[in-house]
């Protein structure tokens, strides 16, 4: 078993592995040069597949997280997704729906799309991890670490909100759902890091906890990949996908 301050790092370090804005997708969506708003409605109508069940998993963290700190940290989570009163914006379910409209989605186009098998692989595994009190080190490591990590990649050294600015030409407000993210996760990965780090008191828990973020980053990846194959490789439109769905 590893020193809880070697282990913390170890988790660290597995999720800098995962490089998911390397994916071919993102080069394309954020090619100022040619910037493809119809792949991009289709990529962000994916995401908020994501974002409406993110609350669900922090409230199970919360409900079931046996350590009174660590407890404390988790409902102010809870409570800056809810309301968006910490970070003085609003709900965060709210602020992707703002994005979404920024881009021409329709709220009746927005509620018609369903997960890709990809995007509800990955909606599922959080879920069930973060249900199941018997596994709260992998679904805190799932979601505190390896999918709110997920918004402080960088490309170049410039977030998502900055990329997309620039390729697409939305304004701050529109984009206040990555902006957000990408400060307040700073402190929720940290939060998590530390959290997973006291909880794992076996070597096994310290192995299950990291493969958690390995697969969960891996998930990331195969969602984009599998939107790099519905939608990359053939004309994109969302009436298309909707009329499917």
């Amino acid at each position: 078993m590893q020193d809880k301050r070697v282990f913390k790092e170890a988790l660290r370090q597995e999720l800098q592995r995962h490089l998911t804005l390397s994916h071919p997708i993102f080069g394309k969506l954020f090619d100022p040069g040619q910037p493809d708003i119809e792949l991009l409605r289709q990529v962000a109508l994916q995401g908020y597949q994501l974002t409406k069940h993110f609350l669900g998993y922090v409230e199970h963290l919360f409900f079931y997280c046996p350590l009174p700190h660590f407890k404390r940290a988790l409902l102010c989570n809870v409570y800056e997704e809810e309301t968006g009163r910490l970070s003085r914006t609003d709900n965060h379910v709210v602020l992707i729906q703002r994005f979404l409209r920024a881009l021409d989605i329709s709220d009746e186009q927005r509620d018609a799309v369903r997960p890709l098998p990809a995007t509800r692989e990955l909606i599922e595994y959080r879920a069930a991890a973060v249900r199941d009190p018997a596994l709260y080190h992998i679904g805190a490591a799932a979601v505190l670490i390896a999918s709110e990590g997920q918004n402080l990649e960088t490309s170049d050294g410039e977030p998502r909100h900055e990329l997309l600015a620039r390729a697409y030409g939305l304004k701050p407000e529109d984009l206040l759902f990555f902006s957000v993210h990408q400060k307040e996760d700073v402190g929720h990965v940290e939060q998590g890091l530390s959290l997973v780090s006291e909880l794992c008191g076996t070597a096994r828990m310290q192995q299950e906890a990291l493969q958690a973020v390995d697969h969960t980053c891996g998930l990331f990846y195969a969602m984009y990949e599998n939107m790099y194959r519905e939608y990359c490789r053939a004309p994109v439109a969302v009436r298309t996908t909707l009329a499917a769905a």
